[in-house]
């Protein structure tokens, strides 16, 4: 991976969103219908927070163990909104700083993910899996040049 090239070229762009008066409900489909971990807070187009799945989790506390745990849990659901357990201070970058910079990034500051923010308007997320994806793709495409040059095919 060539850390000196702009974030844009691995980050991801199609994002799923919750507004900051959306119920914990509306948190908790977004968990359960897409496989992501990390949950931008939007007010228009203006990132206000984040929600980690972990963040969220931990607002559970576990509870789940009889029905009656389950009801309570589903009327806090109801009672919490995303601004009740988002995080407010993240660093945020700019689509065209470099991979290395988000990099500095993540290594002091221990975050998993990283708002990208073009104009004050929300474009992105650099997440650790993002920086993973990208190795393992590279990874892959040595071992096809490698193979292919074995095979001549």
């Amino acid at each position: 991976m060539n850390v000196l090239a702009p974030i844009k070229s691995i980050m991801t762009k199609n994002l799923v969103t919750v507004n900051p008066k959306d119920k914990l409900l509306d948190v908790k489909e977004a968990f359960d219908n897409h496989n992501i971990h990390h949950l931008p807070v939007v007010r228009f187009t203006e990132i206000v927070g984040i929600i980690s799945k972990t963040d969220f989790l931990h607002f559970l506390r576990g509870f789940n163990h009889n029905e009656e745990d389950r009801f309570v849990n589903e009327a806090r659901l109801r009672a919490y909104t995303a601004e009740d357990i988002m995080t407010k201070g993240m660093a945020k970058l700019d689509p065209n700083d470099r991979i290395n910079v988000a990099l500095e990034v993540f290594l002091v500051n221990r975050f998993h993910a990283i708002p990208i923010v073009e104009n004050n308007e929300l474009v992105g997320i650099l997440t650790t899996f993002d920086i993973i994806k990208a190795l393992a793709g590279e990874e892959v495409s040595a071992k096809q040049i490698i193979e292919t040059r074995k095979t001549g095919h």
